[in-house]
């Protein structure tokens, strides 16, 4: 009796299981090469809380090294897509990115690593955009 209740549970888990393996085909054939292989590194890079974010929201959170801060990175082409996030979810937009022209997943991958090992030098050289408004 538990193996037929099961089995209509587990059909539906190989449907969802394949509708996700579609939306993920679908999304990779427009992007390029490059493209794909800069966003497999970038979530290489990612730890397991932040790779989740990234999947469901497209941003992950970074706590920079130096003051514990809670910053948020977006996966956009428009800058500015770093964002400070305070305790009350005020934010206000940080604009740097590495030299060159790299695919989002790197440059995404380059602010995460320059915030988590190096805060003070990227806040140094990052463009503020005020005005903090709600998440």
């Amino acid at each position: 009796m538990q193996t037929i209740q099961q089995f209509p549970m587990e059909r539906a888990r190989s449907r969802v299981n394949a509708v996700r393996g579609l939306y993920r085909h679908f999304l990779n054939s427009g992007r390029s090469k490059k493209e794909r292989r800069g966003l497999r590194l970038l979530q290489d890079w990612l730890s397991p809380a932040q790779r989740y974010q990234f999947e469901k929201f497209r941003y992950f959170d970074v706590v920079g090294c130096t003051s514990g801060r809670l910053y948020r990175i977006y996966y956009t082409p428009n800058p500015p897509n770093v964002y400070e996030i305070n305790g009350i979810g005020r934010k206000k937009g940080l604009c740097f990115a590495p030299v060159g022209s790299l695919v989002q997943g790197d440059v995404m991958l380059a602010q995460k690593i320059a915030l988590e090992t190096d805060e003070q030098s990227a806040l140094a050289i990052a463009n503020v955009i005020p005005g903090p408004r709600r998440i």
